[in-house]
């Protein structure tokens, strides 16, 4: 694979991190239920995806493919997509373990080495949409896509990186630290932890339409009564007040 330089870096953060993931990954392969983001609020509540039975889906940035495993047992047909040996050896294990299989593809969701045209629906939840290049993994979207496509993918909530500290060690607060104008690649160097890309949500209307797509729905989510979570980027107090996690659904116009 070439890589750009934002990517290998991602690359080597995620071989790094992947096994603290095979647990959760184990645990959202054993759930029949989707659910979206660090507050597993299900599918059936927010009603993000379109109808994915017999479909063709590509997850962009698959990590354990967990999402894909639903997705086939909803009655699609998933390609999954991630550009880290470790977790697509944890996604291989657990198709194993729990006997769903689909295609797996190691590459970047910037250049994805499949045809154009191939997918009804491309997804990413905290994949592509927040560890790649949104023009390049939105272009790709749309290259992948066939007409009328749909693209649904849950990144942070714009508020919340506003208000996280900037260098990432101490959760979001009340106060505003982080300049909206300009917002883009950001990076926590204290942390190491690669390269992360924000939009506010002006960009993303604009770099979903440059790619010819339309935008159908935008979904704060909101953390649900009495919700945990395993990350201590965000508290739940603070993502019942506000959205800590955004969905976005746009459908490809030509």
């Amino acid at each position: 694979m070439e890589l750009s330089e934002h990517a290998a870096r991602n690359r080597r953060f995620w071989e790094a991190e992947s096994a603290r993931y095979e647990e959760p990954g184990r645990h959202a392969w054993a759930s029949d239920e989707p659910s979206w983001g660090i507050w597993r609020v299900p599918e059936r509540e927010l009603r993000a995806l379109p109808e994915v039975a017999g479909k063709d889906v590509v997850e962009l940035g698959c990590g354990t493919a967990y999402w894909s495993a639903w997705l086939a047992r909803m009655g699609a047909r998933p390609v999954g997509v991630d550009v880290t040996d470790g977790q697509l050896g944890k996604a291989r294990r657990f198709q194993q373990e729990f006997r769903i299989d689909f295609p797996l593809v190691q590459a970047s969701a910037e250049a994805v080495p499949l045809p154009d045209a191939s997918f009804d629906v491309a997804l990413s939840e905290y994949g592509a949409c927040l560890w790649c290049d949104p023009d390049r993994w939105v272009a790709e979207a749309a290259r992948l896509l066939r007409p009328g496509g749909e693209l649904v993918f849950l990144t942070n909530g714009l508020f919340l990186e506003l208000c996280t500290s900037l260098d990432g060690e101490r959760p979001a607060g009340a106060e505003l630290v982080r300049d909206q104008f300009g917002l883009y690649r950001v990076e926590f160097p204290e942390l190491d932890e690669g390269v992360e890309f924000h939009l506010p949500h002006g960009e993303w209307i604009r770099t979903l339409r440059r790619h010819g797509f339309d935008v159908v729905d935008l979904i704060e989510v909101q953390a649900p009564e009495g919700a945990t979570t395993r990350f201590s980027f965000v508290t739940p107090e603070w993502a019942r007040r506000w959205p800590s996690e955004e969905i976005w659904r746009a459908r490809k116009t030509g």
